[in-house]
């Protein structure tokens, strides 16, 4: 006689049910590091398969610090920082296609765009490769596109959204007249067609910027008062983060198609930090980081009720300042690890892996579909004029290896090609040298040519000390 049949979906079937969490040993963390004192809600940190960043403290202006993940121990005192705004730095993110790129955002009301060279450069790097000027508040705001090369978009509290190209140092949209009060956040979908924004004003915008128009919008997807986040699903649908009327914090799930009820919506604790959410999109799984906390939550969300599935909480006993989320590209796929966070501390940064234990050496395919590699998929011009496409996708099967620095090049338009208006000519007085266009551009040239040897000379010297560095050592 066979048993009855028993409901065979007691336990949910999925691989990352035990997905387990681990800090990295002592000497694998960084030591020893300032930690912005800023009250603002970013990360504070960004990481990818090259560097760690890390915003500081810093006395009359505002900086961050780039360390390459290799250096870890306690770090030098005199270490080079990252020194070029006049006032804190409130938001980082690395070019997701050019590794040895980074943006920062400021209260000085500037966006920067930064070089870093593959060696450790003798002083602080005070010359950023472009200042991209539009906003007329501090900008806490700055985002890469995921598809476009060179396409950068910052949000200031002057309630403007403004993309950029940082080829050109251009702006490129300015979206006015959406927001009436402070962005909390903002994100784009997978191929960057479409922003989801966050606002004090309680609503939740999707936003086609190209079009500059908003195309859903959602008020108050959490009652309470308190900021709420919000970012785009793989598949296009939206999860928040938010606070509830009795100041308990919430996630939701929501469909753009019928954007008026949630698909699903969970109430987790009272702590009032606010959950920073980090999303990958190859296993479905969303992080929630909250600062303050000393625990990261995570859920898987599927196409089946409840849609969004607790799968464990990683929990330690130190608060976080901010945190760092590894593009997939920078994982360990020998180990199995699924995501790696850096966590800071006061005083430090602390890695933490996660991972899904298997048996097996082998390359586990099924943990690692194809992923967004480092080559974009459009250019800004292509971008601005219509056109989308979806991530490149590389394999990990043999792991990821870091290219080679690649230069920014940023081509401005150049203010001299637009000739004045031909008037009556003025005939030169005595105090009006007649620089002819040709003797300018030489002298030009020869500045650009004598920079171009100091920075050689600098990076020659920056080498033989690093070399001098590992003899003394005895190291290599």
């Amino acid at each position: 006689l066979r048993p009855p049949a028993m409901s065979r979906r007691v336990v949910r079937q999925s691989k990352f049910r035990h997905v387990f969490g681990q800090p990295v040993k002592a000497d694998q963390m960084y030591e020893d590091i300032r930690v912005s004192k800023v009250t603002w809600d970013s990360s504070f940190c960004a990481v990818n398969p090259k560097f760690v960043a890390i915003i500081v403290e810093s006395g009359g202006g505002g900086a961050f610090m780039v360390l390459p993940l290799a250096k870890t121990g306690r770090v030098d005192k005199n270490h080079p920082l990252v020194t070029g705004h006049t006032a804190p730095v409130l938001d980082i993110d690395w070019c997701p296609h050019n590794d040895n790129v980074i943006a920062s955002a400021s209260e000085d009301t500037t966006v920067m765009v930064w070089q870093i060279p593959d060696y450790v450069p003798v002083r602080n790097i005070t010359e950023p490769v472009v200042t991209l000027e539009g906003h007329s508040k501090r900008v806490g705001i700055i985002s890469w596109h995921p598809t476009a090369r060179n396409v950068l978009l910052s949000a200031g509290c002057d309630n403007l959204v403004i993309l950029w190209n940082v080829g050109t140092g251009e702006m490129l949209l300015v979206l006015e007249d959406m927001h009436t009060d402070l962005i909390y956040n903002v994100g784009w979908n997978r191929n960057g067609s479409l922003l989801v924004t966050t606002c004090k004003d309680k609503k939740v915008r999707v936003i086609d910027p190209r079009k500059q128009q908003v195309v859903a919008e959602k008020a108050k997807p959490h009652d309470g008062a308190r900021p709420i986040r919000a970012i785009f699903m793989a598949d296009g649908k939206i999860f928040t983060t938010g606070f509830s009327k009795m100041s308990e914090r919430q996630l939701g799930l929501w469909d753009l198609k019928n954007f008026e009820e949630p698909i699903a919506l969970q109430e987790m604790d009272t702590s009032n930090g606010v959950l920073l959410p980090f999303y990958d999109p190859d296993s479905s799984i969303v992080y929630l980081c909250g600062k303050g906390d000393s625990s990261i939550r995570y859920f898987e969300i599927t196409d089946e009720a409840p849609y969004v599935h607790y799968l464990n909480t990683y929990s330690s006993k130190e608060p976080q300042r901010g945190m760092g989320f590894m593009p997939k590209r920078g994982l360990d796929v020998s180990k199995c690890e699924i995501a790696r966070f850096f966590k800071l501390h006061e005083r430090k940064c602390e890695p933490i892996v996660m991972t899904v234990p298997r048996k097996s050496d082998l390359f586990q395919d099924d943990l690692y579909p194809d992923t967004p590699g480092p080559e974009p998929a459009l250019e800004a011009d292509e971008w601005l004029s219509g056109k989308d496409a979806e991530p490149i996708l590389i394999s990990l099967r043999d792991g990821y290896v870091p290219v080679k620095n690649r230069e920014l090049k940023v081509v401005k338009k150049n203010i001299l090609d637009n000739k004045p208006p031909a008037g009556p000519r003025r005939s030169h007085s005595a105090c009006e040298p007649d620089v002819s266009r040709p003797a300018l551009e030489e002298v030009l040239e020869e500045i650009r040519a004598l920079k171009e040897t100091v920075q050689a000379q600098e990076k020659r010297i920056s080498d033989l000390e690093n070399k001098l560095c590992q003899f003394t050592n005895g190291t290599d």
